[in-house]
């Protein structure tokens, strides 16, 4: 008995110690953007550990079908020696998707312009994020136009990873053409639009087929397959088995860890 409780202790202490390692900094404004719902809204939560240096940081778009959400840390990632930074973006339909993509390029290029102060490493810099967030990352991934705003290019971040992101023009954005959510459209907004052979590594996860929505893995696999004919040699794709849109979303971290790792090793 004086044993167990002894080892309880043991290992309460060592998780009170691990917390004391990691602060949060939460509400930093990240634009330039003057109007008054872009200083509402985009603000961003920083986690990151104190005494650590050089950690991969992971940028996390959150989901809500680009109609709702908020900025958070999952905690899937904490403690495990990454600055993880949580992203607000504005939203539809009181904006357009080209204020929302800006929005989120604009994030990333804070990240990369000031990891350095919260321990991370700008060159371990993975963007990340699950439904719409993963509709964005994929995007600014494709499509260098967005990142290049800021001065950024889109090559020099490590490694995208979207959970069930959408691979078509992401359906609320068809909404607000008068379109339905099956009424499937690719353009300038779509991921797979934008197909390239040069970007770095991209992890596509998603749920299982049957489950997912609206198509959402069969979208995924079809940009899987069009980047490999053009020639990528670092995409990846993973179907969930048995899990939903929403609960494709905690085992989809083992695969981000797993991902991230390898990443460095090749460094």
């Amino acid at each position: 008995m004086k044993r167990t409780f002894l080892l309880a202790f043991v290992q309460l202490m060592a998780l009170a110690v691990c917390a004391q390692d990691y602060q949060t900094v939460k509400d930093i404004r990240y634009t330039q953007k003057t109007d008054a719902y872009a200083q509402e809204r985009l603000k961003l939560d920083v986690y990151y550990p104190t005494a650590l240096k050089d950690c991969p940081v992971v940028v996390w778009f959150h989901g809500g079908g680009i109609e709702a959400g908020e900025k958070e840390i999952p905690a899937a990632l904490k403690g495990k020696g990454y600055v993880v930074v949580g992203v607000n973006y504005r939203l539809l339909p009181k904006v357009t998707i080209d204020k929302v993509l800006d929005d989120a390029a604009e994030a990333v290029a804070w990240v990369f312009r000031h990891a350095g102060e919260y321990n991370g490493d700008a060159s371990k810099i993975v963007v990340t994020g699950h439904s719409a967030g993963g509709y964005l990352g994929m995007l600014l991934c494709l499509n260098k136009a967005w990142l290049a705003t800021y001065e950024i290019d889109a090559d020099d971040v490590m490694l995208y990873v979207p959970f069930s992101g959408q691979a078509v023009t992401h359906y609320n954005v068809r909404k607000m053409r008068g379109l339905q959510p099956l009424q499937v459209t690719i353009d300038e907004y779509a991921p797979i639009y934008w197909v390239r052979n040069d970007c770095p590594p991209l992890v596509l996860i998603c749920g299982d087929r049957e489950l997912e929505l609206y198509g959402r893995y069969d979208e995924n696999q079809y940009l899987a397959r069009m980047m490999k004919l053009v020639g990528h040699k670092e995409t990846y794709l993973y179907e969930l088995d048995g899990h939903d849109h929403g609960s494709m979303v905690q085992p989809s971290f083992h695969i981000l860890d797993n991902h991230i790792k390898k990443a460095l090793r090749n460094r």
